[in-house]
């Protein structure tokens, strides 16, 4: 299908490590008979959309341009495309969004929030995973006559009730972009072709559907017991005389193939929700400018002032466009005429260190069933923040009050023994506890460092920052808290710990900006699964 459109589609992702399956399946792209550009996560602008060619233009004397390898169309792939930072992935974008290009993404990330950027993979009709898979297994295709079925494919009729259901399957699976229905209308034609029909049938839509929509789904729908899940008398009987309509297909019959695809580290069977969305998160802290080191960026005009460090090719570059017209006006001795405007700084991206802020509650409410829990889901959160370097803090709070348990530090052992020594009991002072978080987050960004912050609870606060139990005060008090909280955190997971979730711990987390996720009668494994998913533990 890919070969019959390979532009309208997109392209593929394909998940694997790199080997003799990765390859098998790399050289069936000779068959789109295009040409191929391989490019790196790190490749500059000046070589993919082509700038001044610096060598050329002072030989010749003047401007000499280098078009970039994607000046011209062709099948672009990109090894490792888990690493492409995010300017990249939008700069890969918009050359994507010029209609020239068929992107392969080839993701080799090892663990589940090593993932291709959603902005690239949004983009392409296909995802691949080829892990656990032989090359004896592998299934050759035979190679069609592409002309012909090019052809055959501008003349595939559809009508608006396919793009309605195909839209309507999509939003089942809170798919709310529609570059995934218009991708799946796309493949439902190049399956017809494929199939030798004219016209787009119920196999065709299934087909579309399984291919482009469980990678992208965000939930899982949930039967309806007030729907009809069996086809009407007469649908059964058309299919039994060998002809079906699409239309007379009901969707519940599409929702479960699609569902039965669904990965299963992804699902939350006991919610019908995604635990394993797309990770946000970058596994480190914010991003800052320096001129010392880091990944390097694009040189910009300055003063040097001794800090700052010469981009000597970035000034070559931007001086070379002059040099006929200087050379008019100074003295021939010079090669080349330097302005002071032509100067350019090095610049480097860092990363700032990372605190993790553990805030557990140790109220009586949470105590009674979930404190063990939540202790075993922190501690298996801690070896991870070790392992990464992060700096972790944890603050509990119950009665009236909250309380630094332990300041950041590196320091497992130190962790876990201020963990296993947390008591429990009381009132449910959650307001104090985003207190003294914020606090904490302003105190380290003071020092530069990044804070994240990794709320527990079940929801029940009932005790206001005066100290009142008042559940009303609490409330309101714990959502003018967050709100302070979110403008100190580079991001957060509130984890609802309550054995019946409600809809005001979620108010909070909005609040707060952070990512929300329901987990009743959860495991220490399950909640620390779901922290990792997110791309903060």
């Amino acid at each position: 299908m890919l070969c019959i459109d390979p532009i309208g589609l997109g392209g593929v992702t394909v998940r694997a490590r790199v080997g003799p399956v990765r390859d098998a399946f790399t050289s069936l792209l000779d068959r789109l008979a295009v040409r191929r550009i391989n490019i790196h996560p790190q490749t500059g602008d000046d070589v993919l959309f082509g700038g001044i060619d610096v060598a050329r233009t002072l030989a010749a004397g003047k401007l000499a341009h280098n078009p970039g390898l994607l000046s011209q169309g062709g099948v672009v792939i990109v090894p490792m495309a888990e690493r492409c930072s995010a300017d990249f992935a939008a700069r890969l974008a918009l050359s994507q969004d010029s209609g020239m290009h068929c992107l392969i993404l080839l993701d080799e990330g090892a663990e589940p929030e090593e993932a291709v950027s959603t902005i690239l993979s949004e983009r392409l009709a296909f995802h691949i995973d080829l892990g656990g898979i032989t090359v004896s297994e592998a299934v050759w295709p035979d190679e069609p006559d592409l002309r012909a079925a090019r052809d055959r494919y501008r003349g595939v009729v559809s009508v608006p009730g396919d793009k309605r259901r195909l839209v309507e399957l999509a939003a089942c699976f809170g798919i709310h972009s529609l570059r995934a229905p218009m991708l799946a209308l796309r493949v439902a034609r190049a399956h017809a072709v494929l199939s030798g029909r004219a016209s787009l049938e119920y196999a065709d839509i299934r087909i579309a559907a399984e291919l482009v929509y469980p990678h992208r789904a965000t939930i899982a729908p949930q039967p309806d017991d007030k729907e009809q899940s069996a086809p009407p008398e007469e649908a059964k009987a058309q299919e039994e005389n060998g002809y079906v309509d699409s239309a007379e297909i009901p969707d519940d019959l599409i929702v479960a193939s699609v569902k039965a695809l669904l990965p299963d580290h992804l699902l939350d069977s006991s919610q019908g929700q995604m635990r394993g969305a797309a990770p946000s998160g970058t596994g480190a802290g914010l991003r800052k400018t320096g001129n010392r080191r880091g990944r390097p960026l694009p040189a910009r005009p300055g003063r040097i002032d001794g800090r700052n460090r010469i981009d000597l090719l970035a000034t070559l570059k931007a001086a070379a466009p002059w040099q006929v017209l200087r050379g008019k006006t100074t003295a021939q001795h010079r090669k080349v005429v330097f302005y002071p405007s032509d100067l350019r700084q090095k610049r480097f991206e860092e990363h700032s260190d990372r605190v993790l802020i553990f805030v557990v509650d140790a109220s009586g409410s949470a105590a009674v069933t979930r404190l063990a829990e939540a202790k075993g889901a922190v501690e298996l959160l801690l070896a991870q923040s070790y392992a990464r370097r992060d700096q972790v803090a944890l603050i509990g709070f119950r009665g009236t009050s909250a309380e630094l348990l332990l300041s950041p530090t590196r320091s497992l052992v130190q962790a876990k023994r201020c963990l296993a020594a947390m008591p429990g009991g009381g009132g449910t002072p959650l307001a104090n506890g985003l207190q003294a978080s914020a606090e904490l987050a302003m105190q380290e960004r003071r020092k530069g460092l990044t804070s994240m912050v990794v709320l527990l609870t079940d929801g029940r606060t009932n005790v206001a920052l005066n100290g009142a139990a008042d559940r009303a005060a609490a409330y309101d008090d714990t959502k003018k808290t967050a709100a302070w909280l979110r403008s100190q955190i580079a991001d957060g997971v509130v984890l609802d710990a309550a054995n019946r979730p409600g809809a005001q711990l979620q108010s909070i987390a909005q609040a707060m900006g952070a990512k929300y996720i329901p987990l009743p009668r959860a495991d220490a494994q399950q909640m620390s699964a779901a922290v990792r998913a997110t791309g903060l533990g």
